[in-house]
């Protein structure tokens, strides 16, 4: 068995330099195609069938920092966020429920439809909080776990692997837009998949099988295959992680841009719909091909620590270090290079799509708001210019990220994330279900939202030593500050909710007839008559599969069975 610091052979180049030829080809081929107009090269012209719909969400949401992340969890705390990999019952929300009224709406993005069902303050508020919540987390935290990925497999320097790839990226985002985006992730996805089922395989062989995996996992650590953690855990608290994680799911696939854009690809419903069928059975492969191999990681550190290990330089174990550290010690010559393409494949994935929804937002949201009579021509290259800004938004902030190791970065992500949520769930769930929701009620719960964000990441920043530390201060601040990041996910969405209730009953109810469509209770006649044809038996039967599917695995991993 080799080192993990193996340095790459001949035929690990020549595997990853076919495929990153492969994907150049089809970026290449996409951009001779031509983006005649926005929606060409915001949306690829409404043309993109089911199959590549469901993979580009998969792709979209899997980025490295996913890959790495989710096993380096799976190695040193066990199975608890598979309650995130298991919000593919969410991706059913999307198609089913939100999915008719943003094509109904005819919107380009999701700020406008809140423009759309709302008013234009709504729309410019969502636009530029996306924007800056994109640069300052999605972009920068990408590329830095990236770099990590790419300078581990490949051996060289953090700086020069990353920018490579976001310069690599960044052009093929700008040269073809979201057509060569959703047709590369295709791609893309593919290849990851294939090389982590292989990695997984490989590992079960050298661990023993699946019985002693188990046997060796739960004699060092018996709540390690448990994702039901005590109410009260200060980590991963399963109340939080069911209810909280809920409602930041259905942000991140039910409203979020950068997720739904992929369905607003589609030509019809139907095939939108499909596509998020399909997607959401792709989201149930990470739990078995990104979280068990962490764990699997574990196992074989235990096993045989000479040979396996995720020591860094200073001797100190480092979770992260878990999945490449499988794919240079178990995989043979030529597969390396196969599954490092698969990785930097997800890498470049999750920046493509969000260089792509940036440039799309503040296109449409921003910059045709402000200049209206410019031409469709002039949009897209406005559009690539964006795309360039926040390329380079993203590097100069990694510096910055980069101070944040480890587990605290993928920590970060899940804090921020689960604070941006409630405002936002909450004024396109309630604007969706409920037709009285006015547009005074949606901008007054975004503002609110965004103050108790400002007001937690402030207060955890300023009591960051005693958190640190362990000491305990008197005073609301430092209990809002040190409140478990799920359960304030779920105190935020509830104080959301109850707000933008009682703002909706005491001003006036919005014109039904401007929102016509764009929430139940106005729906037009002629489309419920249609609705029986927007989907069919197989599309129902495999939803109700899929959640039985979700139960399962919640059955399986609980005390139960652990």
């Amino acid at each position: 068995m080799e080192e993990s610091k193996t340095i790459f052979e001949s035929l690990d180049w020549v595997v990853l330099g076919l495929y990153f030829a492969i994907l150049v080809g089809v970026a290449v081929w996409v951009a001779l195609q031509k983006n005649k107009n926005t929606e060409d090269y915001f949306l690829a012209g409404r043309n993109v069938g089911w199959f590549v719909i469901g993979a580009s969400i998969f792709a979209s949401n899997i980025g490295s920092e996913h890959v790495v992340g989710l096993a380096g969890t799976g190695f040193s705390s066990g199975t608890p966020l598979a309650h995130y990999e298991l919000h593919a019952w969410i991706v059913l929300l999307l198609g089913w429920l939100f999915l008719p009224f943003y094509i109904r709406s005819g919107a380009f993005t999701m700020p406008e439809f809140l423009e759309k069902r709302f008013d234009s303050r709504s729309r410019w508020f969502l636009s530029v909080f996306s924007l800056f919540a994109y640069v300052l987390t999605k972009v920068s935290v990408t590329i830095y776990a990236g770099g990590i990925v790419v300078s581990e497999l490949l051996n060289i320097d953090f700086w020069v692997g990353a920018i490579g790839i976001v310069i690599f990226t960044g052009a093929y985002t700008i040269l073809g837009g979201l057509r060569a985006v959703v047709y590369t992730e295709t791609l893309q996805t593919v290849v990851l998949i294939v090389g982590s089922v292989i990695i997984t395989y490989l590992g079960f062989q050298e661990v023993g099988g699946w019985t002693q995996l188990t046997e060796t996992v739960t004699q060092a650590s018996p709540e390690h295959f448990n994702m039901w953690r005590p109410w009260d855990d200060p980590d991963f608290p399963w109340a939080g992680l069911l209810f909280g994680g809920t409602i930041v799911g259905i942000w991140y696939w039910c409203t979020d841009q950068y997720i739904v854009q992929r369905t607003l690809a589609a030509n019809n419903i139907t095939i939108g719909r499909r596509g998020a069928i399909f997607g959401a059975y792709l989201k149930l492969l990470p739990i078995l091909i990104f979280l068990v191999p962490g764990i699997i990681a574990f196992a074989l550190t235990i096993q045989n620590p000479e040979v396996f290990n995720v020591m860094d330089a200073n001797g100190v174990q480092k979770a992260d270090r878990a999945f490449p550290m499988l794919v240079t010690t178990l995989l043979p010559v030529g597969l390396k290079g196969l599954v490092a393409g698969g990785l930097m494949a997800a890498l470049m994935s999750s920046l493509a799509s969000v260089f792509n929804s940036c440039s799309t937002i503040f296109t449409i949201d921003i910059y045709k708001k402000i200049s209206p009579n410019k031409s469709e021509k002039f949009l897209v290259n406005v559009g690539k210019v964006a795309t360039v800004v926040i390329v380079v938004l993203g590097i100069l902030w990694i510096p910055i990220m980069e101070k944040i190791g480890g587990g605290v970065m993928y920590q970060y992500l899940q804090n921020v994330q689960a604070y941006i949520a409630p405002p936002v769930t909450t004024v396109f769930l309630l604007g969706i279900i409920w037709k009285r929701v006015n547009a005074q009620a949606s901008i007054v719960t975004l503002f609110a939202g965004l103050f108790l964000l400002i007001l937690r990441l402030g207060s955890e920043i300023y009591y960051q030593p005693e958190i640190t530390s362990g000491i305990s201060v008197d005073g609301f601040l430092f209990l809002f500050a040190t409140i478990n990041f799920s359960y304030m996910a779920i105190w935020m969405f509830a104080f959301s909710v109850a707000l933008c209730i009682t703002v909706t009953m005491m001003t006036a109810e919005p014109d039904y007839e401007r929102i016509k469509g764009l929430s139940f209770g106005t729906i037009p006649a002629h489309l419920k008559i249609k609705k029986e044809k927007d989907y069919s038996n197989v599309d129902i039967v495999l939803s109700f599969v899929l959640v039985l599917i979700v139960i399962g695995i919640c059955v399986f991993f609980s005390p139960v069975f652990f």
